[in-house]
């Protein structure tokens, strides 16, 4: 492994090809929920892997049984409570999503169990999809008592259409990767025992191909992503002035403490 990853303590990282670089978040204990040091790393490790001369193609995936679990709820107190954190925040999940769209290598991602909120940024912005029939995807978002800011206004309503993008991020909907498929919000949905092995397979398809061709076709269509750029940036800055607001304290107790939500109806935007 370059010498370049070294600084990345909180992800695995290894190659199951030569010119495959395989991501895997590694909390299996905590459904490989992320905290800051992490969602640190996986906002900054497209820009090395874009500069990376050895990788021509990444897989990201988690350890375990799940994806991601999404952020957990000790940074979503930070966030809350620490206008100097949650500034930290806005600009590690703002990197974090034009960083994947800027990266010139094609990313591959390999979903099973739970794929929530910032997990779930990474698994659907990747350039190819795949998941478990059985995957359960969730932005998480306005169950928490934010706007949905990580990546959903840049890409579900591109991927699924402005219908059931509303639908599934304003009642925060579980889909299954089965239906995830159905509706195009990802590439594919296979059985457990392929999930890998079809990451692999495609990830080194990219790998062996012609390399100019498809970054540049990558380029060419995440055009699609920045035009919408203003969109999400809007998205992303309204997540995190949620943070300063009541809501989120009351979705943050209510996930601790297994019930539904009380949320104010009085709202007064």
């Amino acid at each position: 492994m370059s010498g370049r990853y070294d600084r990345y303590t909180h992800v695995l990282l290894d190659r199951p090809h030569p010119r495959v670089l395989r991501i895997t978040m590694n909390k299996p204990d905590r459904l490989n929920a992320v905290d800051q040091p992490t969602h640190a790393e996986l906002a900054s490790i497209w820009r090395d892997i874009d500069e990376d001369p050895e990788t021509s193609a990444v897989i990201v995936t988690g350890a375990g049984r799940a994806f991601s679990a999404g952020g957990d709820l000790d940074m979503a107190n930070d966030l809350a409570d620490d206008f100097a954190k949650r500034c930290q925040g806005w600009k590690e999940a703002r990197d974090l999503v034009y960083n994947m769209i800027n990266c010139s290598k094609p990313i591959v991602s390999a979903m099973r169990g739970p794929a929530v909120g910032a997990g779930l940024a990474i698994g659907v912005l990747a350039d190819i999809s795949i998941a478990t029939k059985t995957a359960k995807l969730i932005d998480g978002h306005t169950k928490l008592g934010v706007a949905a800011g990580d990546h959903a206004a840049i890409v579900w309503p591109l991927l699924c259409g402005m219908a059931k993008a509303k639908y599934y991020l304003l009642l925060c909907e579980t889909l299954s990767g089965e239906e995830a498929e159905r509706i195009g919000l990802i590439s594919m949905a296979v059985d457990d025992a392929d999930l890998d092995s079809t990451a692999l397979k495609t990830a080194v398809r990219l790998a062996e191909g012609a390399p100019t061709a498809i970054r540049w076709t990558k380029y060419a269509l995440n055009n699609w992503l920045r035009s919408a750029g203003p969109t999400f940036d809007a998205s992303l800055a309204l997540e995190f002035l949620g943070f300063s607001g009541p809501d989120v304290k009351e979705g943050i107790a209510s996930i601790r403490e297994k019930r539904p939500a009380v949320f104010n109806p009085h709202s007064p935007v």
